[in-house]
């Protein structure tokens, strides 16, 4: 049998761990790989999307393919690449992000595919598994919770004869463990003893139904019974093989790396809280596989273990490896919480290369008794220290998180906590907004806290008990400021100058969002530049006193991202200070006093690769684009002697 284990991601960017470690287990299952490494390699194809299609090495390893999608992709395209598959039995990774695109696909698929058997996995329908199955009679059964054994004994049971209802089954099939799994009258052979599947039990008799009436065969599924099996009992870790065997499909995409499972925290928003149990792959495991991703130079590892330094020793192992290992070019991505750092992590942080991890913060809110409420365990003052020491280092990018929408946080909370957390000055400040996962205790609470949000996925929040529509309108204005003048980092310098003209950072944005709307700008695309021109325009409306030296802000941050050719319409006339920048340059050429590494280049080269921008106290600054600050990846800055320039 084929079976095709299909994810529709985000992005092109992104790659789905789960279904490759899905594979990699089933194939080890089943004698196809050598421990810890998949033995079915990426199979080249020009066909769009980009899907990864999984050649078989050993005739033994049943085959399991991936096909990778993006939300980017018509659905028609999916429907066509799934048909052009022929799979027998296929398995969809289901997350908020794209089960709108697999409830399509779920009408349409039986109707070119008929005898496929469909199986669904993944948070967005593993704590509604019954409810699913009920609305979709085409669909055969549920995956719950960690799936790389369930997903293995489905294979086996497949492969052993199992069916629902399409061919005549044997009495018996065989479990992974080498146990007979006994025959049931009226119920697919084998499946009521796999753990973690929540399943149809056909009505009536099991004929073969590749010729019948499919209408009847809609019909009878939606008579059947549902049955729930128990829960498959965790796996260890280390167990788990590792799920990469070579990245030919991964190039210019994230990998995705998991050291451990589950969350000690119980954040009421998250479903990760609902396994506690936190597990913990080997470390010998763990050094021997980042090695596999340094050997080869990936460009971004991101760690999706929900709290990484949760465990120190664990944590500490990790980080002083990379740093012993690194390899001047891969970065690594961790979300931990910044209070359980501790001076040993800290001062091991900061040994490292800029740009070899970054790392991302939760913070979520300040709000004690929303933090109460939500369940959530954090030190404010200790989140405040350890964050402001990591960034002394100015070598580790620091991403911030608020969500907007929690209980007991109105909109003056959460400006407040807005503002608390701005002042962490984090190089990216996430202003997210609440979703009700299914499965999360939020989700209990949504009565009590009369959480209002979209029936559909994400399920994010419109109001609460606390936070009207108008006020999440509101943040959303925010949030679009905050995205486009402080999370791109282009506008560092303006920032910092226009901060000093309100009592609070909030507030500033607040300005911004109201500009936008009342210009008409707000909802439209701009350029990078045109972002910079509209600020300029709010400068001269709001602050003409100063807008000298707003121009001087803007004009530098605009040069210190690219040596832009097309000179923006606020920048001051430069034309009287040629003889001077030709001086300069000429002089450079002979001397080198500010431009080291450009040696055998002229004067007139260099005045190409590099700019020098003259400020409104007649100084000037030389930008220099081969040599950038490592985190920022601004241009280095000299500040030329301002005797040297005369004002025209």
């Amino acid at each position: 049998m084929r079976y095709l284990l299909a994810a529709i991601n985000a992005k092109y960017i992104h790659s789905n761990l789960g279904v490759y470690s899905l594979k990699a287990y089933a194939d080890r299952a089943f004698g196809g790989s050598r421990p810890g490494r998949s033995a079915c390699f990426a199979e080249p194809r020009e066909a769009k999307p980009s899907d990864r299609t999984k050649q078989q090495e050993n005739p033994v390893c049943p085959d399991i393919r991936i096909g990778e999608y993006t939300i980017n992709h018509s659905r028609e395209t999916i429907l066509a690449d799934l048909y052009r598959r022929q799979p027998d039995v296929i398995g969809f990774s289901c997350y908020i992000w794209n089960m709108e695109y697999v409830r399509s696909l779920l009408l349409d698929l039986p109707k070119i595919l008929p005898n496929v058997r469909i199986w669904l996995g993944g948070p967005e329908v593993s704590y509604h598994a019954t409810e699913i199955l009920k609305e979709f009679p085409q669909v055969t059964g549920v995956m719950v919770g960690e799936g790389e054994r369930t997903f293995a004994e489905l294979v086996r049971f497949y492969e052993q004869g199992g069916c629902t209802g399409s061919v005549v089954r044997p009495d018996h099939v065989n479990g992974l463990d080498g146990g007979r799994i006994p025959k049931r009258d009226g119920e697919p052979s084998g499946l009521r003893l796999i753990p973690g599947i929540v399943y149809r039990e056909e009505a009536g008799n099991n004929l073969v139904r590749e010729e019948a009436d499919q209408s009847l065969v809609r019909e009878e599924a939606k008579q059947s019974l549902i049955r729930e099996n128990p829960p498959m009992p965790l796996l260890d870790l280390s167990d788990i093989p590792f799920p990469y065997s070579g990245l030919e499909d991964f190039e210019h995409r994230i990998i995705y790396y998991e050291s451990s499972r589950g969350c000690p925290f119980s954040c009421s928003y998250c479903l990760s809280s609902i396994d506690k149990t936190v597990r913990f792959r080997s470390l010998e495991l763990v050094k021997r596989e980042l090695q596999f991703f340094l050997d080869r130079k990936v460009p971004q590892v991101k760690f999706v273990d929900r709290t990484f330094n949760c465990k120190k020793s664990h944590a500490i192992a990790i980080w002083r490896y990379i740093l012993e290992h690194d390899n001047g070019v891969t970065n690594f991505h961790f979300e931990i919480s910044a209070d359980l750092l501790d001076e040993e992590e800290v001062e091991l942080m900061r040994r490292m290369r800029p740009g070899l991890i970054q790392l991302e913060i939760g913070v979520q809110t300040t709000n004690p008794n929303t933090i109460e409420a939500i369940r959530r365990r954090m030190d404010l003052e200790k989140v405040r220290e350890w964050t402001a020491k990591v960034r002394s280092g100015r070598n580790i990018h620091q991403h911030l998180d608020l969500i907007a929408g929690l209980p007991y946080e109105n909109l003056e909370s959460f400006r407040h906590s807005f503002d608390e957390v701005y002042r962490m000055r984090p190089d990216q400040l996430q202003l997210g907004f609440l979703k009700v996962l299914k499965g999360s205790y939020m989700e209990e609470k949504t009565e009590e806290y009369q959480i209002a949000f979209t029936g559909r996925p994400p399920y994010e929040v419109l109001s609460t008990r606390w936070l009207s529509y108008g006020d999440v309108l509101r943040l959303k204005k925010i949030e679009d400021m905050v995205e486009v003048h402080y999370n791109s980092g282009q506008f560092g310098r303006t920032l910092a100058l226009l901060e000093t003209q309100y009592e609070r950072p909030v507030q500033m944005f607040e300005a911004l969002a109201d500009w936008y709307e009342g210009q008409g700008l707000a909802e439209l695309g701009h350029s990078r530049q045109a972002r910079y021109e509209i600020l300029f325009r709010f400068f001269e409306q709001h602050f003409p006193e100063r807008l000298e030296e707003f121009r001087d802000c803007l004009t530098m941050d605009i040069y210190l991202r690219e040596n832009a050719k097309s000179r923006p319409v606020f920048a001051r006339d430069l034309s009287g200070y040629r003889q001077e920048v030709r001086r300069f340059y000429q002089t450079e050429e002979q001397e080198r006093h500010f431009l080291k590494g450009y040696e055998g280049f002229d004067s007139r080269q260099l005045a190409s690769m590099t700019h020098i921008e003259v400020l409104a106290d007649g100084s000037a600054l030389l930008f220099d684009y081969r040599n950038r600050e490592a985190l920022t990846h601004n241009a280095a800055v000299f500040k030329i002697n301002g005797k040297e320039w005369s004002t025209p």
